[in-house]
């Protein structure tokens, strides 16, 4: 799997417009075979700053969703809601690869390095909601 951090620097008094053009991108990579994570928006204080997370099986299913730029109609159609709002100011991608919950069990054979046995997960030691106590990364 391949993972697409975007990040935008958006107009913060256009965040409706942001939104739209957002919801509409979401539908486009589950359509085109992709999984979309979402976007994280501003919330407190003045903030410029969105970030997008999708993903696609591999490479090779992410460049045939790219090749669809300028070309399919539903994709003309969604960036006219960032170009003509000017909701989005500039972007930027990265590649990533994600590192899941399940991938640290199957990488872990020494069962004595972590405090909590094979069985439980990372997220929360056995017992630890019981108490009110955070998990590990909380």
């Amino acid at each position: 799997m391949i993972t697409c951090v975007v990040r935008h620097t958006i107009d913060p008094g256009k965040i409706e417009a942001f939104e739209r053009f957002g919801r509409r991108w979401m539908e486009l990579v589950r359509a085109r075979g992709g999984t979309h994570h979402g976007y994280l928006l501003p919330a407190e204080g003045a903030s410029d700053g969105a970030l997008a997370l999708f993903g696609f099986p591999g490479l090779a299913a992410y460049e045939e969703y790219r090749r669809l730029f300028g070309r399919d109609p539903e994709f003309i159609e969604a960036d006219r809601i960032r170009d003509e709002s000017g909701c989005v100011l500039r972007h930027g991608r990265t590649f990533m690869r994600p590192l899941l919950p399940g991938d640290l069990a199957a990488a872990d054979t020494d069962t004595d390095s972590v405090p909590w046995p094979a069985t439980g997960g990372p997220e929360e030691p056995p017992g630890a909601g019981d108490r009110g106590l955070p998990g590990p990364g909380r």
